[in-house]
C-alpha cells in the first residue's frame, strides 16, 4: 500500500503546468510551478516544516512549546498544519489587509490569531513584526519563527524546490521568476539553479511601495520607496536576511491593479485558479518578454490558492471599489 505516514508527507512534488493563453505572445515555453498542490495550499509548506524540524533539533522548540509567527497568512497555514500534526500550539500575527478568508482559515486550523495595522513602520509596537516578537518574548515556552531571517526558509527551496524545478526540466530551466516576499523562495531555488547552471537567470517580482527593485539596483534603501500597497504576499519595507541579491540578476515591479486583473485571467483563461501574488507573477514574465528566445524554459512560481481571496480579488465589488474592474 501506498500512502502518507501524515499530511506532512505530502509537502513537495508539485507539478510543472504549462501556461498556453496568457503566454501566447512570448517566443518562450512557461511554465508554472504550482504550489496550490501542497497540502496547505502555498509554497509555504515547505518552509514551515524545514524551519520548525530545524528549531527541535537546535532545541529552541521544545515538547508542548507555542510557535509564534508574524504571516501574510500562508506561512501561518503552513506552521498550522505542523503544529497540529507534531503537538505544537501555533499564535498568527497577521496584518490588517490581509483576506478575511486567511484569518478564518488560520483559526479553523485552531491556531489563535492577533491582527495589527498594516500602515505602521515595522520598528512601531503596533506592527505585526513588533508584536510576534513581544509576544515569544511574554508566553514561555514559546518560539519566535522569524520567517525573514530564519536561515531554514532558503534551505527548504535549495533542499526541495530548486532540485524538483531542475529535475521537471531535465536541466533545460533558463529563466526562474517569482515574486519575492521573505526573499526564501527566491534565494534557495536561485542557488540550487545556478550551482547546476551560473547562466540561469534569476528574476523578482516586486509591487510598488516595495524597496527590492531600487535596492537592488543601487545599494540603497530608499524610505521614499514605501508607501501602503494591496498585493499580498510580496514585497517589503525591511530588508530580510534570506533575501540574497548577489544571486538574483534583476527585478520587475508590477501594479496592484496588474496583480489583481493578471490573478482572475488566470483563472478565467488558464483555468488556474490562484492567489493575488500569481496574478503579479505572471504579469513579471510578460513584462520581462523581450530578456526571453524561443529555445529558452522559463519557470514561473505560483504561491497559493485562489480561495484565500474570494472577497478581494473574485469579488467584483471589491474589485470596483480599488478601480481595478469597470
Amino acid at each position: 500500500m501506498k500512502y502518507a505516514e501524515n499530511i506532512l508527507g505530502t509537502i513537495g512534488d508539485t507539478p510543472l503546468v504549462k501556461l498556453n493563453k496568457l503566454t501566447r505572445d512570448l517566443p518562450c515555453l512557461v511554465l508554472a510551478k504550482y504550489e496550490t498542490f501542497n497540502p496547505g495550499n502555498s509554497v509555504k509548506d515547505r518552509m514551515a516544516i524545514q524551519m520548525v524540524e530545524d528549531a527541535v533539533v537546535e532545541g529552541k522548540l521544545r515538547p508542548g512549546g507555542t510557535i509564534i509567527e508574524g504571516t501574510s497568512g500562508n506561512t501561518g497555514m503552513g506552521l498550522a498544519l505542523v503544529a497540529v500534526v507534531m503537538g505544537y500550539k501555533m499564535i498568527c500575527v497577521i496584518s490588517d489587509k490581509q483576506s478575511k478568508e486567511k484569518i478564518d482559515i488560520l483559526k479553523a486550523m485552531g491556531s489563535e490569531v492577533h491582527v495589527c495595522p498594516t500602515d505602521v513602520a515595522p520598528e512601531d509596537p503596533r506592527s505585526y513584526y513588533s508584536t510576534a516578537k513581544r509576544l515569544s518574548e511574554e508566553i514561555p515556552n514559546s518560539w519566535y519563527v522569524n520567517q525573514y531571517d530564519n536561515p531554514s526558509n532558503t534551505k527548504a527551496h535549495f533542499l526541495t524546490t530548486g532540485p524538483e524545478i531542475w529535475e521537471q526540466t531535465d536541466g533545460k530551466v533558463t529563466h526562474f521568476v517569482v515574486g519575492v516576499g521573505t526573499g526564501g523562495t527566491i534565494s534557495g531555488v536561485g542557488s540550487f539553479l545556478k550551482s547546476k547552471n551560473p547562466d540561469i537567470k534569476i528574476w523578482g517580482v516586486d509591487t510598488y511601495g516595495s524597496v527590492f527593485k531600487k535596492y537592488h539596483e543601487t545599494g540603497i534603501f530608499d524610505k521614499d520607496e514605501i508607501y501602503p500597497y494591496i498585493t499580498e504576499g510580496i514585497g517589503e519595507d525591511i530588508l530580510p536576511e534570506n533575501v540574497n541579491f548577489d544571486i538574483i540578476d534583476g527585478f520587475t515591479k508590477v501594479t496592484d491593479k496588474d496583480a489583481a486583473v493578471y490573478t482572475r485571467r488566470l483563472a478565467r483563461e488558464e483555468g488556474m485558479f490562484l492567489g493575488n501574488s500569481a496574478g503579479a507573477a505572471i504579469k513579471g514574465v510578460i513584462q520581462l518578454q523581450e530578456h526571453f528566445t524561443k529555445d529558452d524554459v522559463v519557470v514561473v512560481l505560483f504561491h497559493d490558492h485562489g480561495s484565500r481571496y474570494v472577497g478581494k480579488i473574485y469579488n467584483d465589488e471589491w474589485m470596483k471599489k480599488q478601480g481595478f474592474l469597470e
